[in-house]
């Protein structure tokens, strides 16, 4: 399981990897590269959007970043509340 939701952390850091790209910092990005869009949609809707699947992706990765670190928990780790196991 663990194996599977690392593939999903890669897959989705790609994905970041390409919407962070498509985004120029000077306005421009891919509202810029189609004009239809532009005259459509508006350049505010085309850079919300995109905007909005930045943030999904990075909070989905942060998300599955902590389940993963959950469920790899060493079975022997030591107690947190300071008293030794016996055994």
């Amino acid at each position: 399981m663990s194996s599977v939701i690392t593939i999903l952390i890669i897959v989705l850091c790609v994905c970041l990897v390409f919407v962070i790209l498509a985004q120029n910092p000077k306005g421009g990005g891919l509202s810029s590269t189609f004009g239809a869009a532009n005259q459509f949609g508006g350049v505010k809707q085309v850079m919300d959007g995109i905007e909005k699947i930045t943030w999904g992706l990075a909070i989905a990765i942060v998300v599955l970043s902590m389940v993963s670190s959950i469920m790899n928990k060493p079975a022997d780790a030591p107690q947190q509340d300071g008293q030794e196991q016996q055994g």
